[in-house]
């Protein structure tokens, strides 16, 4: 009875072995492999860093010196769509945002900070009655008021 254990336990050894081999080779074998590839692609980019990379850095300096001024031509364009079109915006925010002192007046401001709504420059909160004794006009002229 002795014999079929041992046998059975050396079978057991040698299969354990066989297994720690083949995965110890499997290993051995992922991680050539892997070193392979990473000098394969060290020298794939090492060459295209060569051959391509003066000529990327002409283009972005190309790109950047035709760039430039397109962003301040758009930044001017920017700053004077805001300026024409803030009468607009102080004759109708007001009133979308239910300051009706504000219509119109050139220091509303109508913008949320951190979710406190600033209404203008003179009165943070808004004015509570129907006019605003620090009220200019927008558009230049204290006429425009009378139309609201």
């Amino acid at each position: 009875m002795d014999n079929w254990q041992r046998d059975w336990g050396t079978m057991f050894e040698t299969v354990a072995r066989d297994i720690e081999r083949f995965f110890g080779d499997v290993a051995q074998g992922v991680d050539e492999a892997a070193d392979s590839f990473l000098d394969f692609s060290e020298t794939l980019m090492t060459k295209l860093d060569e051959t391509m990379g003066p000529g990327l850095d002409e283009l972005d300096q190309e790109v950047e010196g035709w760039m430039e001024p397109v962003f301040e031509f758009l930044e001017t364009l920017e700053l004077s769509l805001m300026e024409t079109t803030s009468p607009v915006g102080q004759t109708v925010e007001p009133m979308l945002n239910e300051h009706k002192a504000c219509v119109g007046c050139r220091h509303y401001h109508g913008q949320a900070y951190n979710g406190v709504m600033f209404v203008c420059g003179m009165h943070p909160y808004g004015w509570d009655d129907e006019t605003c004794p620090d009220w200019e006009s927008t558009w230049g002229d204290d006429q425009s008021r009378d139309c609201f």
